[in-house]
């Protein structure tokens, strides 16, 4: 393009005349909830610019403005993840989806919905509820969108029955650097032609292509669910009963462990009282709680008496069968987890997998490892499928970096990873960089290349230690 436009304002109009004046927004016009997500430890940054495209075409020559000029170019969903993930260049642009919510197809006889990468995972549910439907994936945030599930892979406590978002999504429509424009996948369950791009995107976390359109995979929602709490003595006897109760056929939507702590927090924060007795709340160290489902009462009765048996006999305490509203809060709560160690101080959450089979090994580490750093660390995971949540409490910058450090070399150790569901993204890039097989992350950094040679896309998110151009030293072509 002869007359290339380099000055902030040029650039600005060239947006505008894509997508709308109103929908470029520069200087005081950027809400500060651009500038971040829920991660911590992270630092907020304001973009030259918030682009809000509508259409596939509009994000398409966004990236064509972006490629010609070398402008970083960041996506953001709902702002609700937990890596940084979403937070822009200070030189670059960020593009929200948030125009681009529209829930395109709900297809029955297929069971997919096609939707736009804005729609949110409340919006999708709700519109699958007259059907008898769900989109099971729920990694805690009812507002998260499923354009940053895509990006991140959620997880979340229902992975345990029904996978993660890889296991959902049947096809994508992406939109390259260069604004080319393609589709993956589609509404068919198994492929055996050629690569799987879908598969590729999936977890990408903005740095391979801009995800507009996704086919998710749908499922019947069971007519009734019953939760189960099972106080135990140790994390031991917990860890121990969950190959268990995955193996008994009784097939738990959520297989959730809690420390007694966390366990404490998140009720006093809901207001919810479960009723067990301070006797048992006083021998008690972790909590398993199990939610069984079926369309027959009858079934789920007799899968809930099988369950509470199997408890018992593995160990618990007592076994509580709340009663359906009690059972929906503590379901609620434990979501909320996040935000109740945010409002008790908390420095950083951690979120490691590691083999079912290793989880006790690795919490007893963990003990270890806290009691060397000074730091107090409270828990609760998807136990189910080996993943850890961890909230750390160390103040000193330097000692939790060490700290988080051991945590994930640690995980994988034993032969887990750094992330379950969060993503790395900013939050753990250094420590992936360092951790990481050195040769994997040259066949990783090829694949950026072939997607991406600019590295325009989400920069300080790549596998690469700068945010710039490898081969530049200076940054031109960033606005601003």
């Amino acid at each position: 393009m002869a007359d290339v436009v380099r000055s902030l304002a040029g650039v600005a109009g060239l947006l505008a005349d894509v997508v709308g004046h109103s929908e470029v927004l520069t200087g005081a016009e950027i809400s500060p909830d651009y500038s971040h997500d829920e991660a911590l430890g992270t630092d907020a940054v304001v973009p030259v610019a918030v682009v809000r495209p509508g259409t596939t075409s509009e994000v398409a020559r966004v990236l064509q403005i972006a490629s010609e000029r070398r402008i970083p170019v960041t996506a953001r969903g709902s702002g609700t993840g937990l890596s940084g993930g979403a937070i822009p260049e200070s030189r670059g642009l960020l593009v929200s989806f948030e125009r681009m919510n529209k829930i395109l197809e709900i297809d029955t006889d297929n069971h997919v919905a096609v939707v736009q990468p804005g729609v949110t995972l409340q919006q999708l549910n709700d519109a699958l509820e007259p059907h008898g439907l769900v989109y099971p994936v729920f990694p805690g945030e009812a507002s998260a969108s499923l354009g940053g599930n895509v990006a991140t892979n959620a997880g979340g406590m229902r992975a345990v029955k029904y996978g993660v978002t890889r296991h959902h999504v049947l096809g994508l429509e992406i939109v390259l650097p260069d604004g080319t424009v393609m589709r993956t996948g589609g509404k068919f369950v198994k492929s055996s032609t050629g690569y799987d791009l879908t598969q590729l995107v999936v977890g990408s976390e903005g740095t391979l292509a801009l995800v507009t359109e996704v086919t998710v995979k749908l499922h019947h929602k069971p007519a009734h669910q019953v939760t189960a709490v099972a106080p135990f003595g140790s994390l031991d006897e917990v860890t121990h009963a969950v190959p268990v109760i995955v193996g008994s056929g009784l097939g738990p939507v959520v297989l959730e462990y809690i420390d007694a702590i966390s366990m404490s927090a998140i009720t006093s924060s809901a207001g919810l009282d479960l009723a067990v007795p301070p006797e048992v709340k006083d021998k008690a160290l972790a909590y398993l709680v199990v939610v069984l489902e079926n369309d027959h009462t009858v079934r789920l009765d007799e899968d809930t008496e099988s369950l509470a048996t199997s408890l018992s006999e593995l160990g618990a305490i007592d076994v509580y069968v709340l009663p359906p509203q009690a059972g929906r809060q503590l379901i609620e709560a434990r979501e909320r987890a996040f935000f109740v160690a945010r409002a008790s101080g908390v420095n950083d959450i951690v979120d490691v997998v590691v083999p079912r089979s290793s989880v006790a090994a690795y919490m007893s580490a963990v003990a270890d490892l806290a009691a060397e750093h000074q730091a107090f660390m409270t828990g609760c995971g998807h136990v189910g499928d080996g993943n850890v949540h961890l909230s750390v409490f160390q103040p000193d910058p330097d000692v939790r970096e060490r700290l988080l450090h051991a945590l994930f070399e640690r995980s994988m150790a034993l032969g887990g990873a750094i992330s379950g569901e969060h993503g790395v993204a900013r939050a753990k890039k250094k420590h992936y960089l360092e951790l990481e097989d050195p040769s994997k992350l040259a066949l990783l950094r090829r694949i950026k290349a072939a997607f991406d040679s600019e590295r325009i896309l989400a920069p300080a998110n790549t596998l690469f230690e700068d945010a710039t151009d490898p081969g530049s030293d200076d940054t031109r072509g960033y606005v601003g």
